[in-house]
């Protein structure tokens, strides 16, 4: 018989990419018994599989994993989408006080920060004739327009920063309401850790990008993005995303094998160094050093502080 006041648990992994995540992720959910939940914008999407770093189907059968092959690849999945499902796994996986902590696992700031602050999104879909319009007017004419209807979300937002004016400005047209009228959180009542990996030595980091980078050529990077290329063609969206797009560079013969590679491990060592910055900015994120070779037993002995505090709370 299942209490009626069950309260799930929730275990965030998250940091630059590269930094082991995946791996940790599995070898804890084994331990717990527990199921993943990936926190990546671009695992999402169906076909898009190596680039991304997706775990393969052995891991998925030592595992189960969720969130991700979701999407068509073309079609677009918006943040408020994927807080929906996310939620919604995570009620359903925890239908008693024994079920085991749930893990979501990324490195995609908005995706966790949707889930774990609870952040109210506005329902507005993509209205590409709309932004059309408001590009063609150029981002300072966009900008002002946003200080006169919202002058709240002008202040948090960058003059330069051309993605979120837009967005401001879609959600007050086809709203009537500023978006910082309906923007928020509604912070989840169930008790939450926060697991950070990270290198203290960028020389390692860039080691494990170069690493990952030629283990994915291996794996046959290059015919997957021969075939999306073909299925698709380069004006989709996702070729356009970091990796994709220098492998299509190659494929098409504007670039060496090895210059594809260079800047592949150049933009995803600037990639992380963006990560890093997004998430140092959240303070109660318990960080650990990615190369420590105890770091299994101290994110466990931590997780198992954390399950025994909760089982004393609930």
């Amino acid at each position: 018989m299942h209490p009626t006041n069950f309260q799930p648990a929730l275990v965030a992994i998250c940091g630059p990419t590269a930094t082991g995540k995946s791996g940790l992720a599995i070898a804890l959910a084994q331990r717990l018994g527990s199921v993943i939940l990936s926190a990546d914008s671009r695992q999402v999407y169906r076909e898009f599989d190596i680039g991304t770093a997706k775990p393969s189907q052995t891991e998925r059968l030592l595992v189960p994993h969720y969130l991700i092959d979701i999407c068509e690849p073309t079609e677009t999945l918006t943040v408020a989408d994927y807080q929906q499902q996310a939620q919604t796994l995570i009620t359903s996986f925890s239908l008693s006080l024994f079920s085991p902590p749930i893990l979501l696992v990324g490195g995609t700031g908005l995706y966790l920060k949707a889930v774990l602050r609870g952040l109210k999104i506005p329902k507005v879909a993509p209205q590409p004739q709309l932004r059309s319009q408001l590009s063609s007017l150029g981002q300072s004419q966009c900008y002002t327009m946003l200080q006169q209807v919202d002058p709240v979300a002008a202040q948090k937002i960058h003059p330069h920063d051309s993605v979120r004016t837009l967005r401001a400005l879609e959600v007050y047209y086809i709203t009537g309401r500023p978006i910082s009228e309906l923007q928020g959180e509604n912070p989840p009542n169930y008790p939450i850790l926060q697991i950070g990996l990270d290198c203290s030595d960028t020389n390692k980091l860039r080691a494990r990008i170069a690493r990952r980078t030629e283990q994915m050529l291996a794996a046959g990077w290059l015919a997957e993005v021969e075939y999306l290329l073909e299925k698709y063609g380069a004006s989709l969206p996702l070729m356009n995303t970091l990796g994709y797009q220098e492998m299509a560079q190659y494929l098409a013969g504007k670039i060496t094998l090895a210059e594809a590679k260079e800047l592949t491990i150049l933009h995803t060592r600037q990639f992380a160094k963006r990560q890093r910055t997004w998430f140092r900015a959240v303070s109660n994120i318990e960080w650990f050093d990615a190369d420590n070779p105890d770091l299994l037993e101290l994110v466990w002995q931590r997780v198992q502080e954390f399950l025994q505090k909760r089982s004393l709370t609930i």
